[in-house]
């Protein structure tokens, strides 16, 4: 740690040593047409605010973006051509955004390498193979590692699993196919593909599911129609030394007055690993992504879009789990018409329909194992169809938002073991995962907000009926439960109040309470070791449904060079899903030391914050700072809930040289000892460890950007709280990589 001060300090030390004429225009609220002011803008190197007429001043630079940001009407970017036709207007309109209440954090898809006041995608995140990744790096966010480098599995809050809602465009979504979620959601995303991602933060965003922890949407870049053809592009591509990990991607776009077609191909290879201890670490992994959106304008007013994305990942090995991916395919379709109303209450209609197919296996043939006792494979597929629709109406005293989504849900799938020595050497046995389960949710949902001058209120509310079942029931699990169809009312609701104090400072309160079924996984998992310990789970289609009340507390600043963001939380749950031990069953597997069953506890309760500040030191440094932390208890055991990750601190000092084309970065990254832990499932304490990364970027021309970069500088030898042991190692955890060098490069055309 005193390493990471002192090269910090030396680095503040160290950074702290076109057009002809100005042209203006008006920012406008788009309903009441008043002007906006205390609007930030920043623009290549101009940056201001808005004064008391809305008037924001800028000198047109050809290529540069101009980034307008409001609490009220959140963050704006307006590309080249925008500028242009603000400009000749006189006026660009702005408009709430539509989640705006909530306690809400947008993070555009790019890690914070460049300044805050940059606007140029990052080179390094576009080359990500997996969409977790970048939400670890986003403060409050951790993540289970059953590998190093595939599958990484957000937790948010103490959140997981089904208590996230991970969705693509506020609607698609799919459902991991390994029992072990070796392909998490997150996994499925493709960040080249992708423009930013916002985190809805508590279970209050309730128009695009039931959510506990946060709804994390991932967005495709809008239609970009231009008046006359026009075709572009890039191309990267990026190397980690530790791992001798490849990256490449890429995307060509056509467009015109009606289209908007874009391709994107992603490649990512890597080996095993060593970590600061020079220990070597499974990690072999190689991911393909091929995706296309195309935009269609039917007219003026309505377009139609429709994206498809192929996604096949081959040989993952995972060293925290019995088996090693094998294959995974996966495709994700999604079309969507959209229709703007000009006159009238009704001002959008936005209709979409997706499917979602992982056809996934597994096996342990890969593994080094002594003695072989058992070979094992899992082959599963799971589907997930579904489609929403949803309306927006503005009235003269408020928005209204009205809507409707079905969801389906089946997966499929055994286990084969071939036993090779014992009793049963030369047998072989076929187990049922999920018994071809499957769950329908169809939902009602609406969300009204008001303003009463410098107050804003909204409720939201979302209906749900739930329907499980499963179509192959397995005699086993028969014994235990003569009912295993289930039909579940999930009623959410919501509501907040933000308080718009000055220009520059808001708060926020909300009240929500949500209530979600048992995913397919907690009802009908038959004997399959797919928690936090070896233990075999077995599932319990006669779970009560999971309710969560909370409360939220934001606070806002923001003024010209300095941001602040304060969460706080506190959540009373009932009815939680969690698993006990039973010793009256006995597991499938000899190796596995006992059987655990979903149950019901009655109460636990949570409590945390997410603090974030970004504060602009002069014209050419800036530093980010970022910390988080959960306290989490199960008040039926009296002892703190299981994979709750400790105090996590953050801070980044960045440099702007050189007419901005140099940008150098120090990262410090300091976790705390957790030893809260949990006895009923056999959690050990985990050390405290930072450490420290530095990046140095150029951007030769507009066209063409080159990064260097070393992480874990220091060599620091550590491993998350999340991270599972690996069984064949003495239950070693998964450590991370130890200090790598990286390169990167993008050209654009």
């Amino acid at each position: 740690m005193k390493n990471s001060i002192i090269i910090l300090l030396v680095f503040a030390a160290v950074f702290n040593s076109s057009s002809m004429f100005s042209q203006s225009f008006v920012l406008t609220d788009d309903s009441s047409g008043d002007p906006v002011p205390g609007v930030y803008f920043t623009y290549g190197d101009e940056s201001g605010i808005s004064g008391s007429d809305g008037l924001v001043e800028i000198t047109l630079s050809d290529g540069e973006t101009l980034l307008l940001s409001h609490l009220r009407y959140g963050q704006i970017h307006l590309n080249n051509e925008q500028v242009l036709s603000a400009l000749n207007a006189g006026k660009w309109e702005l408009r709430s955004r539509p989640y705006e209440l909530l306690p809400v954090t947008v993070v555009s898809i790019h890690s914070p390498i460049y300044s805050q006041t940059s606007h140029e995608m990052n080179v390094v995140d576009k080359l990500n193979h997996d969409g977790g990744d970048i939400l670890d790096r986003s403060v409050g966010f951790s993540s289970i590692r059953k590998s190093g480098a595939f599958g990484l599995d957000p937790v948010f809050r103490g959140f997981k699993n089904d208590q996230l809602n991970i969705v693509i465009d506020g609607v698609q979504s799919c459902l991991a196919a390994c029992p072990n979620r070796m392909d998490p959601p997150t996994s499925q995303i493709s960040p080249n593909m992708m423009e930013r991602m916002e985190i809805l933060k508590g279970p209050h965003a309730l128009r695009y599911g039931s959510s506990f922890g946060a709804t994390i949407n991932f967005t495709t870049p809008a239609p970009d129609f231009s008046e006359s053809f026009r075709i572009g592009g890039r191309a990267a591509a990026g190397y980690d030394s530790n791992g001798d990990v490849f990256r490449t991607e890429s995307r060509i776009g056509l467009s015109s007055e009606n289209f908007d077609i874009s391709l994107f191909g992603a490649l990512s290879r890597g080996n095993d690993y060593k970590d600061g201890d020079g220990v070597a670490v499974a990690g072999n992994f190689e991911r393909v992504s091929l995706g296309a959106i195309v935009h269609y304008r039917l007219d003026d007013r309505q377009y139609l879009s429709l994206s498809a994305t192929r996604n096949a990942a081959r040989d993952v090995d995972f060293p925290a789990l019995g088996m090693d991916l094998r294959r995974d395919d996966t495709w994700l379709v999604n079309t969507t018409h959209r229709m703007n109303f000009i006159e009238g209450y009704l001002r959008s209609l936005n209709t979409s329909v997706f499917v979602s197919y992982v056809d996934h296996l597994m096996d342990n043939l890969e593994k080094p194992l002594e003695p072989r006792m058992v070979n094992a494979s899992t082959p599963a597929e799971t589907v997930v169809l579904g489609g929403r629709s949803e309306a927006e109406w503005r009235f003269k005293e408020g928005s209204l938002w009205t809507g409707v989504d079905i969801r389906r849900e089946a997966a499929s799938g055994s286990r084969e073991r071939e036993f090779l020595m014992g009793p049963n050497e030369g047998k072989v046995f076929t187990d049922p995962a999920w018994q071809d389960a499957n769950i329908t949710k169809y939902a009602l949902f609406g969300e009204y907000q008001r303003s009463f001058g410098e107050l804003r209120f909204i409720l939201s509310t979302r209906l749900e009926l739930n329907d499980a079942g499963m179509d192959e029931q397995n005699e086993e699990f028969s014994q235990f439960y003569e009912e295993t169809d289930q039909r579940h009312f999930n009623p959410s609701f919501s509501t907040g109040v933000r308080k718009y104090w000055t220009s520059q400072f808001s708060t926020g309160i909300w009240l929500g309470r949500a209530q979600r079924s048992g995913s397919l996984t907690e009802r009908y998992i038959h004997f399959l070791p797919v928690g936090n310990d070896p233990f075999e789970l077995f599932g319990n289609p006669n779970l009560k449904p999971e309710k969560i009340n909370q409360l939220d507390l934001n606070l806002n600043y923001g003024r010209p060079g300095h941001d602040l963001q304060l969460d706080l939380f506190a959540a009373y749950m009932q009815d939680v899903i969690s698993a006990r031990v039973r010793d009256d069953i006995d597991p499938q597997l000899p190796m596995a030391p006992g059987v655990r069953q979903f149950i019901n506890v009655d109460r636990a309760f949570k409590i945390g914050f997410e603090l974030q500040w970004e504060h602009q030191l002069s014209n050419h440094l800036s530093q980010i700072f970022g910390l988080s932390y959960t306290r989490a208890r199960d008040l039926d055991l009296n002892e703190p809930l299981a994979e709750i990750p400790p105090l996590d601190l953050q801070y980044r000092l960045q440099g702007r040289l050189l007419d901005n084309k140099l940008r150098p970065a120090v990262s410090v990254r300091h976790t705390f000892k957790q030893d809260r832990i949990s006895k009923e499932f056999g959690e050990l304490e985990t050390p405290s460890f930072t450490v420290l990364d530095f990046n140095l970027n150029y951007q030769l021309s507009p066209a063409f950007f080159i990064g260097l970069g070393v992480s874990n500088l220091l060599d620091e030898s550590y491993y998350e709280h999340l991270s599972r042991p690996i069984r064949a190692a003495d239950n070693r955890p998964v450590y991370a990589p130890g200090r790598s060098y990286n390169i990167y490069t993008s050209v654009r055309f």
